[in-house]
């Protein structure tokens, strides 16, 4: 028993030593672009738009966008990935399944299962690499997730290509997206079983032939990755135990403790939770491994905001993260600028547009007369940012003189003004104008 916690808690330390180091990417960009997917493939009750992981930009930051959309009474049958993932629920609700590598059953039904918990619009939900997931949509509605994968997360040491791992799956339809190669084609996804020689999985499984073949084939049924369910699915959903929460009778060990326990979704439109708040401005909530330890393990984060009719968004920079951003809803000019001090974005993002912002690049944004809402993914479980403007900027903490020295055809008075004119505002600035 000793030994046994010695091994899980030298996993443990490894696994949080691991979430601190990132290799940087191929960040040589002299522009940035509003990007859309580049693939599409349509499944019999469903579809999942792709953005292309080889674009410069998501090179550069290690992570690229998707988006599924489910229609109701559909499921997505389990997979999993060598990168780990973060979903937002754009829209609609439904019911996910994670299996945890190495963690017992939470609770028993009709036979044995782990974490099953209900997904709600406005939540974001933490998939660890390697652990399988399924969804379903027991909805009346179509549900819309956006997912950030994570390409560059020190988990994956596998290559950089995407790769799913599907525990079943069938023949779809993929559609080419660009402007250069669109057309479709027909493809095929067969489950790991069906690589397996079917006596071996009967002896694996304690089962009959017909039965292991009848999982390995599968992939032939032509229903794609989303697919009707032929009953309405029923499950038991009870409360999920916070971080650390033991189960009755249950004897603990460290991966149970810090892995097995640990929350997965988080209510990123939960208003009492935000982190800035105005009535003139918008809203912002951000989360991060405080929050939301699981995070710790996956060294990611994201924030969800929204800005009212022409306000802005403070001009800042991560200092330790790069920036995936996806357009909820509204429009807004968003503008960044490199170190050379060129403007290598500048244009008006709309609802569906996707666009990075790398690490150290300063940004900014202004929302048009609809107003701007977006989700952004972090690559860092603890992002931290720099604002030129406001209450926490970077001219706030300087020396009048220095500023009056470093910019000299300013008076003293217009070096105080940069100080303090937005003294009583941080991150989301009311329109003056």
């Amino acid at each position: 028993m000793v030994a046994k916690k010695v091994l899980v808690g030298f996993f443990l330390c490894l696994l949080g030593a691991t979430a601190t180091t990132r290799s940087p990417g191929l960040c040589d960009l002299q522009r940035l672009t509003v990007t859309k997917p580049v693939l599409r493939s349509e499944f019999e009750a469903g579809f999942i738009e792709v953005w292309n992981p080889n674009d410069d930009q998501y090179k550069c930051v290690g992570a690229f966008p998707s988006k599924m959309t489910m229609e109701p009474g559909s499921l997505k049958p389990p997979a999993y990935h060598h990168w780990p993932l973060l979903v937002f629920i754009e829209q609609g609700q439904g019911v996910m399944g994670m299996s945890f590598p190495g963690c017992e059953e939470t609770f028993d039904t009709e036979g044995s299962h782990q974490k099953v918990f209900r997904v709600n619009q406005g939540d974001i939900i933490a998939i660890p690499a390697g652990t399988a997931h399924w969804s379903y949509n027991d909805g009346d509605q179509e549900s819309v997730s956006v997912i950030v994968n994570d390409l560059h997360n020190p988990s994956n040491q596998l290559d950089m290509q995407a790769r799913t791992f599907h525990l079943s799956g069938g023949t779809f339809f993929q559609r080419d997206q660009t402007s250069r190669g669109r057309g479709q084609r027909q493809r095929g996804v067969y489950n790991l079983y069906a690589g397996f020689d079917t006596e071996l999985l009967a002896e694996v499984f304690d089962s009959d032939l017909e039965t292991v073949r009848a999982v390995q084939e599968s992939g032939d049924l032509g229903r794609g990755l989303v697919f009707k369910v032929k009953e309405p699915l029923h499950f038991d959903l009870p409360g999920e135990p916070q971080l650390g929460e033991a189960r009755v009778g249950s004897i603990l060990n460290g991966l149970e403790e810090e892995v097995c326990s640990a929350k997965t979704v988080y209510d990123l439109d939960n208003l009492k939770e935000a982190d800035v708040f105005s009535r003139q401005a918008g809203i912002l909530n951000v989360v991060n491994e405080h929050e939301f330890p699981v995070l710790s393990y996956m060294d990611l984060s994201a924030e969800k905001g929204r800005l009212e009719k022409n306000a802005l968004f403070s001009p800042q920079w991560s200092t330790n993260s790069h920036t995936v951003m996806y357009v909820l809803n509204g429009d807004a000019q968003v503008q960044t600028v490199s170190n050379t001090g060129e403007a290598v974005f500048d244009e008006k993002v709309r609802k569906g547009d996707a666009f990075v912002i790398p690490q150290f690049f300063v940004s900014t944004a202004q929302a048009g007369q609809n107003g701007f809402e977006w989700i952004a993914f972090k690559t860092n479980k603890s992002p931290i940012k720099s604002s030129i403007a406001g209450h926490t900027s970077v001219f706030g903490a300087m020396p009048l003189d220095v500023i009056t020295n470093a910019y000299p055809n300013i008076s003293p008075k217009q070096a105080q003004n940069l100080k303090t004119n937005r003294k009583m505002e941080s991150m989301l600035f009311s329109p003056k104008i």
